[in-house]
């Protein structure tokens, strides 16, 4: 009988163990997406002006 309360405990303590994992996941996937919406928010005036830019030269080379 001793065996069976040291396989539910065992039990308990893997979960235990999954909870704490998947929390420190989350925890990690929730800071990379603010890391990737901080990023996109400095990155978008630089393309703004990349793709003026880019769309002046292609209307210039249009031209000829």
């Amino acid at each position: 009988m001793a065996w069976a309360m040291v396989s539910v405990v065992l039990g308990f303590v893997g979960l235990g163990a999954l909870s704490y994992a998947a929390f420190r996941v989350f925890l990690g996937a929730r800071g990379l997406g603010r890391e990737l919406e901080r990023t996109r928010r400095r990155l978008e005036p630089r393309q703004r002006e990349l793709r003026r830019r880019v769309d002046g030269l292609r209307s210039r080379a249009g031209n000829r």
